[in-house]
């Protein structure tokens, strides 16, 4: 499909896009996300008969859904970010997917700890290509008062991709074995990086901002590190985009720790089997993180319309919220209770997401995005990503001489603290807002 022409009657970059075309590119960039989220997540269904085949650690099992996945995938984000800022974003997402669904697939292969390693950095590599565009592309297609859904919807592709990840992960694994599991869930992904590539089109820089068309920067190497120091420089000397990088990397880090291991702790710790934890976990946080993201992002650009601070503290509020529900979940003995009080904690954990990506988006310049997009990924996923669960798999193994078996349960249970302090950084971002709405108020002109 030429750029001239698109899906739904869109026509031309930019003031020729429909609602039509404009919710096919939400979609696909949806799928694009969840099929990113299946492969990322992908291990953490497969950590129990993975290990026990392989014969390994659950620091190495850690170290594999963690690091070794996010070293790569934050770093290259930043350059990735770089040539988006100035090249066609489309093409990035492409190729992206291309690679990291390969990748993907080649984990079935591997022998060992090292050669599977390999893989998921592979994979790590791959997707490092797919949110810092895909965040610019969809600032460039919503207005501000509509960002926050639209990136809400957009992280809704996290759950899909979980719910997949897990469903199909337990169900291959189980009857076919975990290697047909990963040939499964990866060479998928090949006819979607097509589509992207053929379906899609370059929507014009800052037209949801009523700005006029301007021609992106050329691509100038020598000042990558330049602009990046300067992405940095913003986003940290904003107290409000500094806050809400504390605050999503705080969160994150629990979320991508629990999400990584939460099979593992329900094979452990209550007794299921990888079919039942995997069919469980599908459809809860398929449909429960799911509508939690969706919701989080819908009641922050209500509730910012009713007040400066309100979307910030939709955010703050379901953290707060959400950490009485999962100290009890934790340590809860009844498998059926536990199951019920998770569900609740998905929804007021996933609040976060759009609210976050869109406050990022908002207050970055136009032409620094994609950029401001990876160098908060950058810091999210190096703490969160790599470290979530890489710290779960490290105090497991410290604790299972006093837990035994229940070492991953008071674990998982310590390191969750973490959100209700993100959620605080989401109160002081709101306060923030609040001060700079009332200094523009008062300044003359």
């Amino acid at each position: 499909m030429s750029q001239a022409t698109s899906p739904g009657g869109a026509s031309g970059v930019g003031g020729g896009i429909t609602p039509q075309y404009r919710r096919y590119a939400l979609f696909m960039l949806v799928v694009v996300y969840t099929s990113s989220f299946v492969d990322r997540q992908i291990m953490g269904v497969l950590l129990e008969p993975i290990k026990n085949d392989l014969l390994l650690s659950d620091t190495q099992m850690g170290f594999m859904t963690g690091l070794a996945f996010a070293l790569f995938y934050a770093t290259l984000g930043m350059p990735v970010a770089f040539l988006a800022d100035r090249i066609n974003r489309r093409n990035i997402i492409a190729i992206a997917v291309a690679i990291w669904s390969l990748m993907t697939a080649l984990g079935g292969f591997a022998i060992g700890f090292w050669t599977l390693a390999a893989a998921r950095i592979g994979v790590g590599v791959g997707e490092a290509g797919a949110s810092p565009p895909a965040h610019s592309m969809i600032a460039d297609l919503y207005p501000e008062k509509e960002r926050a859904g639209a990136l809400g919807i957009y992280s809704l592709g996290i759950y899909f991709g979980v719910m997949i990840g897990f469903l199909v992960g337990a169900y291959v694994a189980q009857y076919y074995g975990w290697r047909a599991a990963f040939f499964v869930v990866g060479l998928p992904g090949l006819i979607i990086a097509v589509l992207v590539r053929y379906t899609m089109i370059e929507p014009q820089r800052g037209a949801a901002d009523g700005l006029e068309p301007t021609e992106p920067e050329p691509i100038d190497w020598s000042q990558m590190s330049v602009e990046i120091l300067a992405g940095f420089k913003h986003l940290l000397s904003d107290p409000v985009s500094r806050n809400v990088i504390f605050g999503i990397m705080l969160v994150a880090f629990v979320g991508y720790g629990g999400t990584t291991w939460i099979a593992a702790f329900f094979i452990r710790s209550h007794g299921m089997s990888l079919l039942e934890v995997g069919t469980y976990l599908a459809f809860a946080i398929g449909i429960f993180g799911g509508f939690g993201a969706y919701l989080g992002g819908r009641l922050s650009d209500w509730a910012a319309q009713k007040h400066i601070a309100g979307g910030m503290w939709v955010v703050a509020i379901g953290m707060f919220a959400a950490a009485p529900l999962v100290v009890w979940f934790f340590l809860e003995s009844n498998l059926t209770v536990a199951l019920i009080v998770y569900l609740p904690t998905l929804v007021l954990g996933a609040f976060y997401l759009g609210p976050s990506f869109a406050t990022i988006q908002t207050r970055a310049p136009i032409k620094m995005r994609a950029l401001c997009s990876a160098i908060m990924l950058f810091i999210v996923n190096l703490v969160g990503m790599g470290l979530g669960p890489q710290a779960v798999g490290i105090l497991s193994d410290v604790f299972a001489s006093d837990y035994g078996k229940d070492s991953l349960r008071y674990s998982l249970l310590v390191l969750s603290f973490a959100a209700v302090w993100g959620g605080w950084h989401y109160y002081l971002a709101g306060r923030h807002l609040i001060r700079i709405k009332a200094q523009s108020e008062a300044t003359p002109g």
